[in-house]
C-alpha cells in the first residue's frame, strides 16, 4: 500500500511523471533497435553467433548489449565505444595540459571534453566496426550473407554501425538531459537485465531438467546467496565516511565564534566507493587488451594467453581483474574527489574540521581519510568483481547466471537503479512528498 501511495504521489509530479515517460520511451527505442538486424544478414542464420556468445568475454559484451551483439544488431557494439573513450579521455587528462584546462574552464570546458569524447567514439567505433564484421564472415556461414563480402556490404555496415553507437550516445545524453538517471548507465544496465530471465531460465533447466543437478533446492540457496550479494553490494555503493564539520558563528560584537551551524554537528559524507562503477568499467575494457594483443600471434604462448584471458572464469583472469580494480578504485577516487577543493570551500564558508587547521591540513587530513577507507572499499568491490568465478566453483552455476552474482553485472544494476531512486526521492522530497523508500504519505509544510 505504502509502495502504490508512492506511485500516486510520482503521478502527481507533472515534471517527474514526463520525465519517467521519457525515460522508459527512449529505453524502449534502444531496445527495439537491439533487435533489427543488420541490412543483408540473413536473421534465421545466427545461431553459430549466439553460440559464440555464450561465454568469455564476448559473452560479456553480448550482456551489456542486450543481446545485440548475438543478433548481428544495428546496436551490436552497444554503447561500449563511448565508454572507451570517455576512459581514454579521462586518462588523457592527467597528461595532456590542454584537457586539464578544459577541466578549470567550468561548463564550456566540459562541453568541449564531452565534444572531443564524441568524435573520438567515432573514430573507435569505424576501427571496432570492421572487425566486428570480419567476425561475422568468420563465425557464420557464407549463405548468412545476402551480398557475401563485397565491399559494399562491408562499408555500409560499418557506417551502420558507427550511426547506430552513435544514436545510442545521443539516446544516453538524452535520458540524462530530459528524463530520470545517468542515460549511458541505463543503457548499460538495461542491457543487463535483459538477459536477466533467459539466463535465469537456463539455470532452472539445467537444475530440474532430466541430468539435474541439485533441483529446487539448490535454486533456492542460490537466490538466497544473490539477494545477499545485492544487499552487500547496496552496502557498499551507500557507506559513507562522516567527517564532523562545525562552523563559525558571528556573534553580537563582530567576533566569530565557535559553534555547530543551525544548533547541530554538520558532516562531509565521504563514500567508501567514490568511485562508483568506473573501476570496473576500466578494467574490463583493460581486460579485451591481452587477448586482442596475444590473438595477432599464432605461437603457442600468444594462444595460451589468448585462452586464459578470454576465461571470465579463470584464474589467471579473475587475478588480474581484481587487481586492476583495486588500482582502479584508486585512481578514479584520486581524480574524482577533489580535496584541496573541500578544504577551500570548507574555509571560505567558516567551517572547520574539529582538532584540524584549516586549509592545507584540512586537505591533507581529507585526503588521508579518503586513502584509509578507499582501501577497504577497492577490496570489497575487487571481491564482487572476481565473485561469479567463485560461485562458479561452489556451486557450479550456468556461466550466464553466473555473471549476475557480483561483477560488472550486479554492482551495475544497483549502482545505477540506487542513483535513478535517489534522483526521483528528491523530486519527491522537493515537492514535499515522502520518496519511496518511505511511508508514501504527503508531507504537510506549516508556513
Amino acid at each position: 500500500m505504502k509502495f502504490i501511495e508512492t506511485i500516486k504521489n510520482i503521478n502527481k509530479i507533472e515534471e517527474l511523471r514526463n520525465r519517467i515517460l521519457v525515460t522508459l520511451g527512449l529505453l524502449l527505442v534502444y531496445r527495439f533497435g537491439a533487435q533489427v538486424v543488420l541490412p543483408g544478414v540473413d536473421a534465421t542464420q545466427l545461431a553459430n553467433l549466439a553460440t559464440q556468445t555464450d561465454g568469455g568475454l564476448l559473452g560479456l559484451l553480448n550482456a551489456f548489449t542486450g543481446g545485440a551483439f548475438s543478433n548481428a544488431s544495428i546496436f551490436a557494439l552497444g554503447i561500449m565505444p563511448y565508454i572507451s573513450a570517455s576512459i581514454v579521455v579521462q586518462l588523457m587528462s592527467i597528461a595532456i595540459p590542454y584537457l586539464q584546462k578544459l577541466d578549470k574552464e567550468g561548463e564550456s570546458g566540459r562541453k568541449k571534453k564531452t565534444q572531443i569524447t564524441r568524435w573520438l567514439t567515432i573514430g573507435i567505433t569505424l576501427v571496432q566496426g570492421p572487425g566486428y564484421i570480419y567476425n561475422l564472415f568468420n563465425t557464420l556461414p557464407d549463405s548468412a550473407f545476402m551480398l557475401q563480402s563485397s565491399f559494399y556490404f562491408v562499408a555500409s555496415s560499418v557506417i551502420i554501425l558507427t550511426t547506430g553507437c552513435i544514436f545510442a550516445m545521443w539516446l544516453g545524453e538524452k535520458i540524462t538531459d530530459s528524463g530520470i538517471g545517468n542515460g549511458i548507465s541505463l543503457l548499460i544496465m538495461v542491457g543487463i537485465i535483459a538477459r536477466l530471465p533467459q539466463s535465469f531460465w537456463q539455470e532452472i533447466s539445467s537444475r530440474v531438467g532430466s541430468d539435474s543437478s541439485g533441483g529446487v533446492i539448490l535454486i533456492l540457496i542460490e537466490l538466497a546467496v544473490w539477494f545477499l550479494l545485492i544487499l552487500a553490494t547496496v552496502l557498499l555503493v551507500k557507506a559513507v565516511r562522516k567527517v564532523p564539520v562545525q562552523y563559525a558563528r558571528k556573534s553580537s560584537s563582530g567576533k566569530y565564534e565557535r559553534s555547530a551551524m543551525a544548533g547541530a554537528r554538520q558532516f562531509i559524507p565521504l563514500k567508501l566507493n567514490a568511485s562508483g562503477v568506473m573501476p570496473i568499467i576500466f578494467a574490463q575494457a583493460i581486460m579485451f587488451v591481452p587477448a586482442a594483443l596475444a590473438g595477432l600471434s599464432d605461437s603457442a604462448m600468444a594462444q595460451g594467453i589468448t585462452a586464459e584471458f578470454q576465461d571470465l572464469f579463470g584464474f589467471w583472469y579473475n587475478l588480474v581483474f581484481g587487481i586492476l580494480v583495486v588500482i582502479f578504485t584508486f585512481f578514479y577516487t584520486a581524480i574524482s574527489v577533489p580535496t584541496s577543493k573541500m578544504s577551500d570551500d570548507l574555509k571560505r564558508s567558516g567551517g572547520f574540521i574539529p582538532g584540524i587547521r584549516p586549509g592545507s591540513d584540512t586537505a591533507e587530513f581529507l585526503d588521508r581519510v579518503m586513502s584509509q577507507i578507499t582501501l577497504p572499499g577497492s577490496v570489497f568491490l575487487a571481491i564482487l568483481s572476481v565473485f561469479p568465478a567463485i560461485i562458479v566453483g561452489l556451486l557450479d552455476l550456468q556461466q550466464g547466471w553466473a555473471l549476475f552474482f557480483g561483477g560488472t553485472s550486479l554492482i551495475i544494476m544497483v549502482g545505477v537503479a540506487i542513483d535513478t531512486v535517489d534522483q526521483i526521492n528528491a523530486y519527491l522530497l522537493n515537492r514535499h512528498y515522502d520518496g519511496l523508500m518511505k511511508s508514501g504519505k504527503n508531507k504537510k509544510v506549516v508556513a
